[in-house]
Protein backbone atom coordinates (compact mmCIF):
# COMPACT_ATOMS: atom_id res chain seq x y z
CA UNK A 1 0.00 0.00 0.00
CA UNK A 2 1.57 3.30 -1.07
CA UNK A 3 1.91 6.18 1.34
CA UNK A 4 0.02 9.40 0.84
CA UNK A 5 2.17 12.18 -0.66
CA UNK A 6 3.84 14.37 1.93
CA UNK A 7 2.35 17.82 2.35
CA UNK A 8 2.88 20.94 4.45
CA UNK A 9 0.57 20.71 7.43
CA UNK A 10 0.70 24.41 8.26
CA UNK A 11 -0.63 25.28 4.79
CA UNK A 12 -3.45 22.77 5.21
CA UNK A 13 -4.34 24.28 8.59
CA UNK A 14 -4.23 27.80 7.22
CA UNK A 15 -6.31 26.70 4.25
CA UNK A 16 -9.28 26.17 6.55
CA UNK A 17 -9.43 29.96 6.95
CA UNK A 18 -9.74 30.38 3.18
CA UNK A 19 -12.45 27.71 3.10
CA UNK A 20 -14.31 29.50 5.90
CA UNK A 21 -14.16 32.80 4.01
CA UNK A 22 -15.36 31.19 0.79
CA UNK A 23 -18.24 29.53 2.61
CA UNK A 24 -19.26 32.70 4.44
CA UNK A 25 -19.90 34.63 1.23
CA UNK A 26 -18.67 37.89 2.78
CA UNK A 27 -16.09 39.52 5.04
CA UNK A 28 -15.88 38.38 8.68
CA UNK A 29 -14.35 39.73 11.87
CA UNK A 30 -11.32 37.84 13.17
CA UNK A 31 -13.15 36.15 16.04
CA UNK A 32 -15.96 34.79 13.88
CA UNK A 33 -13.64 33.74 11.07
CA UNK A 34 -11.38 31.86 13.50
CA UNK A 35 -14.38 30.13 15.05
CA UNK A 36 -15.63 28.99 11.65
CA UNK A 37 -12.17 27.58 10.91
CA UNK A 38 -12.06 25.80 14.27
CA UNK A 39 -9.13 27.70 15.77
CA UNK A 40 -8.43 30.52 18.21
CA UNK A 41 -8.08 34.14 17.00
CA UNK A 42 -4.44 34.15 18.18
CA UNK A 43 -3.68 31.13 16.02
CA UNK A 44 -5.64 32.43 13.01
CA UNK A 45 -4.08 35.91 12.91
CA UNK A 46 -0.56 34.95 11.68
CA UNK A 47 -2.07 32.91 8.87
CA UNK A 48 -4.23 35.87 7.83
CA UNK A 49 -1.18 38.14 7.81
CA UNK A 50 0.62 35.74 5.45
CA UNK A 51 -2.42 35.23 3.23
CA UNK A 52 -2.75 39.02 3.08
CA UNK A 53 0.82 39.43 1.90
CA UNK A 54 0.21 37.19 -1.12
CA UNK A 55 -3.19 38.70 -1.86
CA UNK A 56 -5.39 35.75 -0.91
CA UNK A 57 -6.95 37.70 1.96
CA UNK A 58 -7.66 41.43 2.37
CA UNK A 59 -8.58 43.31 5.55
CA UNK A 60 -10.94 46.26 5.47
CA UNK A 61 -9.22 49.18 7.22
CA UNK A 62 -12.45 50.70 8.55
CA UNK A 63 -14.17 47.60 9.95
CA UNK A 64 -11.19 45.30 10.44
CA UNK A 65 -13.09 42.48 8.74
CA UNK A 66 -11.30 39.93 6.59
CA UNK A 67 -12.41 38.95 3.10
CA UNK A 68 -10.93 37.23 0.07
CA UNK A 69 -8.28 39.28 -1.69
CA UNK A 70 -7.41 40.09 -5.32
CA UNK A 71 -5.27 36.98 -5.82
CA UNK A 72 -8.23 34.80 -4.80
CA UNK A 73 -10.33 36.55 -7.44
CA UNK A 74 -7.68 36.02 -10.10
CA UNK A 75 -7.39 32.33 -9.23
CA UNK A 76 -11.16 31.98 -9.37
CA UNK A 77 -11.41 33.56 -12.81
CA UNK A 78 -8.61 31.36 -14.15
CA UNK A 79 -10.30 28.29 -12.69
CA UNK A 80 -13.59 29.17 -14.41
CA UNK A 81 -11.75 29.45 -17.72
CA UNK A 82 -10.19 26.02 -17.23
CA UNK A 83 -13.32 24.19 -16.03
CA UNK A 84 -16.19 24.01 -18.49
CA UNK A 85 -19.42 22.99 -16.70
CA UNK A 86 -20.72 21.21 -19.81
CA UNK A 87 -17.56 19.15 -20.10
CA UNK A 88 -17.64 18.27 -16.41
CA UNK A 89 -21.35 17.38 -16.48
CA UNK A 90 -20.91 15.34 -19.67
CA UNK A 91 -18.30 13.21 -17.93
CA UNK A 92 -20.98 12.11 -15.47
CA UNK A 93 -23.34 10.63 -18.08
CA UNK A 94 -21.75 7.26 -18.86
CA UNK A 95 -21.16 6.35 -15.18
CA UNK A 96 -24.74 7.40 -14.36
CA UNK A 97 -26.18 5.29 -17.17
CA UNK A 98 -24.29 2.23 -15.94
CA UNK A 99 -25.13 2.84 -12.28
CA UNK A 100 -28.85 3.53 -12.79
CA UNK A 101 -29.68 1.40 -15.81
CA UNK A 102 -31.33 4.45 -17.39
CA UNK A 103 -30.65 6.50 -20.47
CA UNK A 104 -29.08 9.69 -19.09
CA UNK A 105 -28.94 13.03 -20.88
CA UNK A 106 -27.56 16.50 -20.32
CA UNK A 107 -29.86 19.36 -21.29
CA UNK A 108 -29.23 23.10 -21.56
CA UNK A 109 -31.64 26.02 -21.32
CA UNK A 110 -32.01 27.12 -24.95
CA UNK A 111 -33.93 29.78 -26.83
CA UNK A 112 -36.58 27.26 -27.89
CA UNK A 113 -36.64 25.30 -24.64
CA UNK A 114 -34.57 22.70 -22.77
CA UNK A 115 -32.25 21.19 -25.40
CA UNK A 116 -30.45 17.84 -25.29
CA UNK A 117 -26.71 18.26 -25.84
CA UNK A 118 -25.31 14.89 -24.65
CA UNK A 119 -26.80 11.39 -24.27
CA UNK A 120 -25.52 8.19 -22.68
CA UNK A 121 -27.64 5.18 -23.62
CA UNK A 122 -28.94 2.74 -21.02
CA UNK A 123 -27.32 -0.73 -20.87
CA UNK A 124 -30.63 -2.02 -22.28
CA UNK A 125 -31.53 0.20 -25.27
CA UNK A 126 -34.53 2.46 -24.73
CA UNK A 127 -36.36 3.28 -27.94
CA UNK A 128 -37.17 6.93 -27.36
CA UNK A 129 -36.35 10.00 -29.44
CA UNK A 130 -33.71 11.52 -27.18
CA UNK A 131 -30.94 12.69 -29.46
CA UNK A 132 -28.51 15.59 -29.57
CA UNK A 133 -30.39 18.76 -30.46
CA UNK A 134 -33.80 17.49 -29.35
CA UNK A 135 -35.84 20.35 -27.85
CA UNK A 136 -37.99 19.18 -24.93
CA UNK A 137 -41.38 20.46 -23.85
CA UNK A 138 -41.10 23.22 -21.25
CA UNK A 139 -43.93 22.34 -18.90
CA UNK A 140 -44.53 18.62 -19.50
CA UNK A 141 -41.00 17.19 -19.27
CA UNK A 142 -38.93 16.67 -16.14
CA UNK A 143 -36.06 18.57 -17.71
CA UNK A 144 -38.23 21.58 -18.50
CA UNK A 145 -39.68 21.69 -15.00
CA UNK A 146 -36.31 21.19 -13.28
CA UNK A 147 -34.73 24.08 -15.16
CA UNK A 148 -37.72 26.43 -15.16
CA UNK A 149 -37.99 26.11 -11.37
CA UNK A 150 -34.61 27.84 -11.04
CA UNK A 151 -34.87 30.44 -13.79
CA UNK A 152 -36.16 34.01 -13.67
CA UNK A 153 -39.95 34.18 -14.00
CA UNK A 154 -39.66 36.59 -16.92
CA UNK A 155 -37.55 34.07 -18.86
CA UNK A 156 -40.01 31.27 -18.17
CA UNK A 157 -42.95 33.46 -19.17
CA UNK A 158 -41.26 34.43 -22.44
CA UNK A 159 -40.58 30.80 -23.33
CA UNK A 160 -44.14 29.84 -22.36
CA UNK A 161 -45.59 32.47 -24.72
CA UNK A 162 -43.24 31.31 -27.48
CA UNK A 163 -43.92 27.59 -27.15
CA UNK A 164 -47.60 27.70 -26.17
CA UNK A 165 -48.62 30.53 -28.47
CA UNK A 166 -50.55 32.00 -25.56
CA UNK A 167 -49.94 34.53 -22.77
CA UNK A 168 -48.63 33.32 -19.41
CA UNK A 169 -51.98 33.32 -17.67
CA UNK A 170 -55.00 31.14 -17.08
CA UNK A 171 -55.39 27.75 -15.43
CA UNK A 172 -52.61 25.99 -17.36
CA UNK A 173 -50.04 28.63 -16.40
CA UNK A 174 -51.21 28.62 -12.79
CA UNK A 175 -50.93 24.81 -12.64
CA UNK A 176 -47.41 25.07 -14.08
CA UNK A 177 -46.41 27.59 -11.41
CA UNK A 178 -47.75 25.29 -8.69
CA UNK A 179 -45.72 22.45 -10.18
CA UNK A 180 -42.54 24.55 -10.21
CA UNK A 181 -43.08 25.46 -6.55
CA UNK A 182 -43.29 21.75 -5.71
CA UNK A 183 -40.12 21.07 -7.73
CA UNK A 184 -38.24 23.73 -5.75
CA UNK A 185 -39.29 22.02 -2.51
CA UNK A 186 -38.42 18.51 -3.72
CA UNK A 187 -35.20 19.55 -5.45
CA UNK A 188 -35.92 17.51 -8.58
CA UNK A 189 -38.64 16.97 -11.19
CA UNK A 190 -40.32 13.86 -12.57
CA UNK A 191 -42.70 13.28 -15.46
CA UNK A 192 -44.62 10.31 -16.86
CA UNK A 193 -45.11 9.67 -20.58
CA UNK A 194 -44.06 13.19 -21.63
CA UNK A 195 -41.59 11.76 -24.14
CA UNK A 196 -43.29 8.49 -25.06
CA UNK A 197 -46.11 6.28 -23.71
CA UNK A 198 -44.79 4.04 -20.94
CA UNK A 199 -41.66 6.11 -20.40
CA UNK A 200 -40.88 8.21 -17.31
CA UNK A 201 -38.11 10.68 -16.50
CA UNK A 202 -36.35 12.28 -13.54
CA UNK A 203 -34.32 15.49 -13.75
CA UNK A 204 -32.02 17.33 -11.36
CA UNK A 205 -30.96 20.94 -12.09
CA UNK A 206 -27.37 22.08 -12.39
CA UNK A 207 -27.32 25.55 -10.86
CA UNK A 208 -24.56 28.14 -11.01
CA UNK A 209 -23.20 30.20 -8.10
CA UNK A 210 -26.33 32.39 -8.22
CA UNK A 211 -28.66 29.33 -8.04
CA UNK A 212 -29.76 29.74 -11.66
CA UNK A 213 -30.30 26.44 -13.51
CA UNK A 214 -27.96 26.35 -16.49
CA UNK A 215 -28.27 22.64 -17.26
CA UNK A 216 -29.98 19.50 -16.00
CA UNK A 217 -29.17 15.81 -15.68
CA UNK A 218 -32.08 13.68 -16.88
CA UNK A 219 -32.64 9.94 -16.42
CA UNK A 220 -35.17 8.23 -18.73
CA UNK A 221 -36.50 4.68 -18.34
CA UNK A 222 -39.65 2.58 -18.83
CA UNK A 223 -42.24 3.28 -16.14
CA UNK A 224 -42.01 -0.38 -15.07
CA UNK A 225 -38.37 0.18 -14.14
CA UNK A 226 -39.38 2.81 -11.58
CA UNK A 227 -41.94 0.50 -10.00
CA UNK A 228 -39.49 -1.27 -7.66
CA UNK A 229 -39.48 -0.01 -4.08
CA UNK A 230 -36.98 2.82 -3.67
CA UNK A 231 -35.89 2.77 -7.32
CA UNK A 232 -36.97 6.34 -8.03
CA UNK A 233 -35.17 7.55 -4.90
CA UNK A 234 -32.02 5.61 -5.83
CA UNK A 235 -31.86 7.18 -9.28
CA UNK A 236 -32.66 10.64 -7.94
CA UNK A 237 -29.91 10.41 -5.35
CA UNK A 238 -27.43 9.34 -8.03
CA UNK A 239 -28.35 12.38 -10.17
CA UNK A 240 -28.10 14.72 -7.16
CA UNK A 241 -24.65 13.36 -6.26
CA UNK A 242 -23.42 13.84 -9.82
CA UNK A 243 -24.79 17.40 -10.07
CA UNK A 244 -23.30 18.25 -6.67
CA UNK A 245 -19.91 16.91 -7.74
CA UNK A 246 -19.92 19.15 -10.81
CA UNK A 247 -20.83 22.16 -8.66
CA UNK A 248 -18.00 21.36 -6.25
CA UNK A 249 -15.53 21.03 -9.12
CA UNK A 250 -16.58 24.50 -10.23
CA UNK A 251 -16.25 25.91 -6.72
CA UNK A 252 -20.00 26.52 -6.34
CA UNK A 253 -20.37 25.67 -2.67
CA UNK A 254 -24.03 26.48 -2.06
CA UNK A 255 -26.53 23.62 -2.49
CA UNK A 256 -28.29 23.43 -5.84
CA UNK A 257 -31.67 22.76 -4.34
CA UNK A 258 -33.52 21.34 -1.41
CA UNK A 259 -32.69 17.80 -2.50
Amino acid sequence: MSKAPRGIQSLEVGGTLLQALAGAGGALPLKELAARAGMSPAKAHPYLVSWGRVGLVAQDEASGRYGLGPMAMQLGLISLQQHDPIRLASAQLEPLALATGCTVALTLWGNAGPTVVRVAEAPSPLHVSLRHGTVLNLHQTASGQAMAAWRATAQVEALWRQTQGAPAEGSAWLAFQHRLAAVRVEGFAHSDEALLPGVAALAVPGCDALSVAQWALVAVAPRSQWAAEGERRRVTEALVRAATQVRQQLGWLAPASGA
